[in-house]
């Protein structure tokens, strides 16, 4: 181990690995120092005795985020298989003092800062947020640089340093080509420490490739040989103090370096006032794929590697049974020994000593999943990767809001979970419609918990709910970031409403708020809310906004009777804007483009669908007076007519006869092509079951086949798009039935049916089909074999 005798015990160590995590727990109880220094902010010393507590469930992180603007946070996580997490329990467990000698988050929040607000557009990397993580100096890989939150200037030599993963150097050197499986085989796989080995392997790499770079790793090590030095002052020298770091930084912190030059690279550092704090965390996060620089490409078989307490390949390939078993895939007993003979074979083919992720993953996929890889998907991401969730103890320092948000998340059985899952609610029962105002709330404070989703029952009814609900660390943040607002979920979505309001620029995203508002249950908020709608409704005069605003306010109208709130107020704010859109809307469906047509016709679909939901019978009428308007007007756009005389069709306003009528027209030979066509998509265009009438109206569709066979070659290659769009949108047995018909030629079958005969069926019978199908019937019947013997007999 590195400098027993004339320094502190330094154990180099790869974060997050099981390997570096066992040999740390082995060192520290042979050398039982009396102090354990670790990698990490110090503003965190006052919350590691947390760590003992019975409701501290790794994975957890440390939260640093600065007092004034919470947005700026940084993140530390810990694993049960970290190395660091394994020394904060061992000191814990036997009375050592524990501290963080990393530079202070107050520095590095405000470096970033700094670093943000200099940073070319053309520089990515420099904002200290490596992926989405956001964790300034976040300590890599044993020398891994450039994991800290910073990135070389683009095009300097000194960049190529910084990219160079020494992991990769380590393996390749080795022959490896894989820097994983190379860590594996040296650490995880084998008893004993790699202390020494590794910290003489960063040293060399340091020599060859110096800081990689990295002013802010010089600048972090200097920093922690101050804390060093005064702990060895403190508890003594030697193996008294024990420091837990990143192996990359094994080497500077055996430098002889002066106190004095050390305090120079920390002189007038920027600093910025920060709450620290634990959070949950999961194994997903730890993941490399999710951004986080530090991350693993398997935290869950790393943490089974670490908790498995003997015969791992076996245990890990009995839980990949059973996974695979809950997804009613056949896996026996002998699938799984036979996997784990597999598996160790691999592992004597390829040298290595012990069987790891890669050969139990291709006994997997040989045994288990029969070759297939879609069922190793599940796999990987159930369990190479994982869902768990940490917990912190409730003696945590959290913001107010935070506290009520747990308060209200036990008292409506709502737990945190970082797997996704569905959650149905039924409005009419308190637990439930409590559970959805709180997530209506947590939406509106941008807190994004819960998604509203299409049932899978297929349920639409206003009592019924769907949510998808899934808890990502950084949601922490976002609380945090939301405690401006108020102390409470309810006070802060309230204040954040009325502010969201006065600020909307558009009619509609007020029309929205206010739905949200009643989805929320915010009574407090409406009056702002409603004062700020009406004045926007009065002056906006955009026939489009007022549109897209009517909708929302429906819906409010209509959830809020749901919820047995008052909405009055909303009602006559609603009848206003449906009768300003019946005077505007003529009137603006004159003299557009294909684009601005189409987008007016989703306007009329919405106003219809709102319109309906009123109880106005008089309201109703005037909108059927525009739509019969718009449908008639030859200077309105094709598929706004089209659509109007369709719409007016499905609500009996029209009759065959006039239907027929308005479609000749719109078909007729003076007609431009492509009018026609626009005027044929809005009627029976879209998933509105245009198909199926033309099935059952053939009367329509021969109107139809003689516009489009009359169409010349140039207009018909025009229109051809048009049309493709249109019917394309046809279910494939609604596609075949309109390719029957037309085949057969449009109006055959009301002329049989006219002539006294029946659609689809021929005057006389074909004996040939009918003697095909008869053993069918036999056997349906129960008819002995001489039952039927000709095709016109009686079986």
């Amino acid at each position: 181990m590195t400098g027993r005798d004339s320094g502190p015990l330094l154990l180099g160590v790869r974060h997050h690995g099981p390997g570096s995590a066992r040999a740390v727990g082995r060192a520290l109880d042979e050398a039982r120092p009396a102090a354990v220094l670790i990698e990490g902010p110090p503003e965190a010393d006052g919350l590691v005795p947390l760590a003992a507590e019975q409701g501290m469930r790794p994975p957890v992180a440390l939260l640093a985020h600065v007092v004034d603007e919470p947005g700026k946070s940084a993140f530390w996580p810990f694993a049960e298989f970290s190395p660091e997490w394994v020394a904060i329990r061992w000191a814990l467990e036997h009375g050592a003092q524990v501290r963080f000698i990393d530079l202070p988050a107050a520095h590095s929040l405000a470096l970033r800062d700094a670093e943000t607000a200099t940073q070319d557009p053309g520089e990515p990397g420099k904002s200290g947020k490596p992926g989405k993580s956001g964790e300034p100096g976040e300590p890599g890989k044993p020398g891994e640089p450039g994991k800290s939150g910073e990135s070389g200037e683009p095009g300097d030599a000194r960049e190529e340093a910084v990219r160079i993963d020494p992991l990769g150097v380590l393996a390749e050197t080795a022959g490896y080509d894989d820097a994983e499986r190379w860590w594996e085989d040296v650490v995880e796989h084998r008893e004993g420490d790699a202390f020494a080995a590794l910290g003489e392997a960063m040293t060399a790499l340091r020599e060859s490739y110096g800081d990689g770079g990295h002013d802010r790793d010089l600048v972090r090590e200097a920093y922690m040989r101050l804390q060093v030095r005064s702990a060895q002052r403190e508890f003594g020298t030697g193996s008294e103090v024990a420091v837990v770091c990143g192996a990359w930084h094994v080497p500077a912190l055996r430098q002889r370096k002066t106190v004095a030059a050390d305090r120079a690279l920390l002189k007038g550092l920027p600093k910025a006032k920060v709450d620290m704090t634990w959070v949950p965390w999961t194994h997903r996060r730890l993941a490399r794929t999710s951004g986080y620089g530090a991350g693993i490409e398997s935290p869950g078989w790393y943490g089974h590697l670490f908790s498995a307490p003997d015969r791992p390949v076996e245990r890990w390939l009995t839980r990949v049974a059973g996974l695979l078993r809950d997804e009613d895939r056949i896996v026996s007993s002998a699938h799984v020994i036979e996997a784990v003979r597999l598996a160790e074979t691999l592992a004597v083919m390829r040298g290595r000593p012990l069987a790891g992720l890669t050969e139990t993953t291709d006994a997997v996929r040989a045994v288990l999943c029969e070759g297939s890889d879609v069922p190793l998907a599940l796999i990987h991401d159930k369990l190479v990767v994982g869902d768990v969730l940490g917990e912190v103890p409730e003696g945590a320092p959290a913001v107010p809001l935070q506290r009520d948000l747990t308060k209200q998340q036990r008292s409506l059985r709502l737990k945190p979970a970082a797997l996704e899952k569905e959650l149905d609610l039924d409005l009419r029962g308190d637990t439930d419609a409590a559970r959805s105002r709180l997530l209506h709330r947590l939406r509106l404070l941008g807190i994004g918990w819960g998604e509203p989703a299409r049932s899978a029952r297929g349920s639409t009814g206003t009592f019924r709910e769907t949510w998808r609900l899934r808890w990502e660390p950084e949601l922490s943040v976002r609380v945090a970031e939301a405690g401006i607002w108020g102390t409470t979920v309810l006070a802060a979505a309230t204040a954040k409403a009325e502010a969201d309001a006065v600020a909307a620029r558009a009619l509609a995203d007020v029309t929205a708020l206010a739905e949200q508002c009643l989805l929320a249950g915010l009574s407090d908020a409406l009056p702002t809310v409603m004062t700020v709608l009406a004045d926007r409704a009065a002056l906006d005069t955009d026939v489009g906004h007022l549109a897209q605003a009517l909708p929302a306010l429906v819906r409010a109208l209509r959830y809020g009777d749901v919820r047995g709130t008052d909405t009055t107020a909303l009602a006559g704010v609603a009848a206003g804007l449906a009768e300003r859109v019946f005077v505007g809307l003529p009137p603006a469906c004159v003299g557009l483009d294909a684009e601005a047509a189409g987008e007016l016709r989703g306007h009329v679909d919405a106003v219809h669908a709102a319109v309906a939901l009123l109880e106005d019978d008089g309201l109703r009428g005037r909108w059927r007076a525009v739509l019969r308007t718009l449908a008639g007007r030859d200077t309105v756009a094709g598929v706004i007519r089209g659509r109007c005389a369709r719409i007016l069709l499905d609500e009996g306003e029209l009759t065959d006869d006039d239907t027929a009528r308005l479609m000749g027209l719109a078909l007729s030979p003076g007609t431009p092509p492509a009018d026609a066509a626009a005027w044929i998509e809005g009627f029976v265009g879209g998933s509105s079951g245009g198909g199926l009438l033309l099935v059952h109206d053939e009367r329509l569709l021969a109107l139809v086949d003689g516009w489009l066979t009359g169409v010349s070659g140039d207009a018909f290659t025009d229109v051809l798009p048009l049309l493709r769009r249109t019917f394309s949108a046809y279910e494939p047995g609604v596609r075949r039935s309109l390719g029957e018909l037309v085949r057969r030629g449009p109006g055959t079958a009301a002329a049989s049916v006219a002539a006294g005969g029946l659609t689809g069926f021929a005057e006389e019978l074909d004996a040939e089909r009918a003697d095909a199908v008869r053993p069918v019937v036999r056997l349906l019947l129960g008819a002995g074999a001489g039952a039927g013997a000709g095709a016109g007999g009686g079986g």
